[in-house]
């Protein structure tokens, strides 16, 4: 009852917001419906998660003593800082939490990049060309250091990635912690310092689960529920027979449940699209892209790829289109590769002639030539960034995609949704998040103002001037996330390269770095079941079986990919070759 701080939502910005406040030795209350953390994506990871967690480690310790402290199963301390890296131990294929039983010893979570390219395939002066940068890899901290945590969010957010870590495993680390901290307490007859319901959400009843008191502050009321797959889709029902949990009025709550919150919206919360200006002539328009991802059986190790290139309509208007390819050291299961979607592309089958006029829209035979469009597509771009023939590319397993999906930058007005309540996360505001920028913003940004409240409290600071700093400080890193992630819609370099490394691109590419490509408005764009990313897909995944590739990626080829079209056409067909030949010479 009464906890100084619930979670709602158990994603990696709550759960460090939870550490926050334990190390600063309040109670925390975490409640989440989905149980263990199952996130499939890959994190493109900035060094400030690890001097945040070291941070956590000493203050927990300095606060707890040895005694009260998470251990492994041989006994010693639990770190969170260095289950996640220590330059002892090593990166590859990892079960998250062997590393943090203590069972794999040899091994952490994350693993470091070794390379960064940046493939540029615009044309240029109405010809294909290739410029590919190879920029030099982050060198990771050898210790965790406090000194080092930033605390403004462009700051970080325009740094370079130095680490690269499955969100689950990350997710799975705060988790355990946690729930090793209220084992401890509970085997030692204390107070518990965390409680979790990992199978539980707000009372759904109209009425109930959030109820005002008279000074405006919300009590909540949560209750159990048990999950079940329903004719293809996951239903959460109120487990028979179970009783609500009252948690009284907690001094502050937090909810964080991903891009869309059913809970944000019951107080009111309400996010608007973000417009921006791309330079076109067009004024502002809403930030929008689509894109495919899918997950590849191959190694691309510790590297960080990405592409841009030209793509043309049918009147020989550019489009920029760019494409991701993350990987996982030592790890050939991680191929991570994400595409994206020209705005003029449709993937209609009637348009491609799979079927015929007049098919219906809901029909398996649509469907179907709907999937073969999307996969043909990705399997052609995705063979762009890796450098692997696609049919070589076809043979190697998937076990996630593709899957199309729509990013819409969105941000909601205030961050306080209850005068003991704020919204953070994605829950807030989502912008571009091709180089993890939302996850970063949310556990580096979000979670830290966490912190910068308790200290205010224990300051003596009012809870009403410290809520509201709180709610202005999310705003405020969300804000600085869509700033820069702005970019990433318009402009040829990536956010997560670094602004220094940024300008050594945009010199070698030769194009000006201002120069923006032809795009079309939001709402004119025609997609077939375009939605954004359903969580629930990573507990459904779709296996297409094939070989596991553990053979380095080929070289970069310095040629652009066009031109070796053009140069195999030249020599099958001679003719072909006297009439191609006068205008590459041009």
């Amino acid at each position: 009852m009464n906890p100084d701080f619930l979670a709602l939502g158990l994603g990696g910005t709550n759960m460090l917001a939870m550490l926050w406040a334990v190390a600063m030795g309040r109670r925390s209350v975490g409640v989440e419906m989905r149980g263990d953390p199952f996130l499939g994506v890959h994190w493109n990871i900035r060094e400030d998660l690890y001097h945040q967690l070291g941070l956590i480690d000493q203050m927990m310790l300095e606060r707890y003593g040895e005694s009260r402290i998470p251990r492994k199963d041989d006994g010693t301390l639990i770190s969170l800082a260095d289950c996640f890296y220590h330059p002892s131990t090593r990166a590859g294929d990892i079960v998250a939490d062997e590393v943090i039983d203590g069972y794999d010893r040899d091994q952490h979570i994350v693993g470091t990049i070794h390379h960064v390219e940046y493939i540029d395939d615009r044309w240029k002066d109405g010809m294909p060309s290739r410029v590919i940068t190879e920029l030099q890899p982050p060198i990771p901290p050898m210790t965790p250091d406090p000194a080092k945590i930033r605390s403004d969010m462009q700051e970080v957010l325009d740094g370079p990635s130095t680490f690269q870590a499955s969100a689950a495993s990350i997710q799975l680390l705060l988790r355990r912690y946690l729930e090793k901290l209220e084992e401890l307490d509970l085997k030692m007859g204390l107070f518990p310092r965390v409680r979790l319901f990992t199978h539980h959400r707000v009372v759904q009843a109209a009425g109930d689960g959030f109820i005002p008191q008279a000074d405006g502050r919300m009590q909540v009321r949560i209750e159990e529920i048990t999950e079940m797959d329903f004719k293809g889709k996951m239903v959460r029902l109120r487990t028979p027979g179970s009783e609500t949990i009252d948690l009284g009025v907690p001094e502050l709550f937090s909810i964080a449940q991903g891009f869309h919150s059913s809970d944000g919206e019951r107080l009111g919360f309400v996010q608007q699209d973000v417009m921006v200006d791309h330079g076109d002539g067009r004024g502002p328009v809403v930030a929008q892209a689509d894109f495919i991802a899918g997950l590849i059986e191959i190694l691309v190790d510790g590297r960080l790829r990405r592409r841009i290139a030209s793509e043309f309509d049918k009147d020989g208007n550019e489009y920029w289109v760019r494409q991701i390819a993350v990987g996982h050291e030592n790890d050939p299961e991680v191929g991570w590769v994400l595409v994206q979607v020209p705005d003029y592309m449709t993937f209609c089958p009637i348009e491609a002639g799979l079927v015929p006029e007049g098919t219906c829209k809901n029909s398996p035979e649509y469907f179907s030539a709907y999937q073969i469009l999307l996969y043909d597509f990705y399997i052609e771009q995705s063979a762009l960034i890796l450098e692997v023939e696609p049919h070589e590319l076809r043979r190697i397993q998937m076990v996630y995609g593709p899957k199309l999906f729509s990013l819409i930058e969105r941000m909601g007005e205030d961050a306080r949704i209850a005068p003991n309540g704020v919204i953070a996360g994605d829950s807030f505001g989502n912008g571009h998040f091709l180089t993890s920028a939302g996850a970063m913003t949310g556990m580096i940004g979000h979670s830290y103002r966490f912190l910068e409240y308790w200290q205010r409290r224990a300051e003596g600071k009012c809870v009403e001037s410290s809520i509201r700093l709180l709610a202005d400080r999310i705003k405020s890193d969300t804000e600085a996330w869509l700033g820069v992630s702005a970019k990433e819609f318009s402009e040829a370099i990536p956010i997560n390269f670094g602004a220094e490394r940024g300008a050594q691109i945009a010199a070698a590419s030769g194009i000006d770095p201002h120069k923006h490509a032809h795009s079309i408005a939001a709402g004119r764009r025609q997609r077939h079941s375009l939605l954004p990313l359903d969580p629930s897909d990573w507990r459904r995944l779709f296996l297409r079986n094939g070989r596991v590739v553990s053979a380095s990626l080929p070289p970069l080829s310095p040629e652009h990919p066009a031109l070796r079209e053009w140069e195999k056409a030249m020599n099958m067909d001679p003719m072909m070759s006297s009439m191609l030949e006068p205008a590459l010479g041009d």
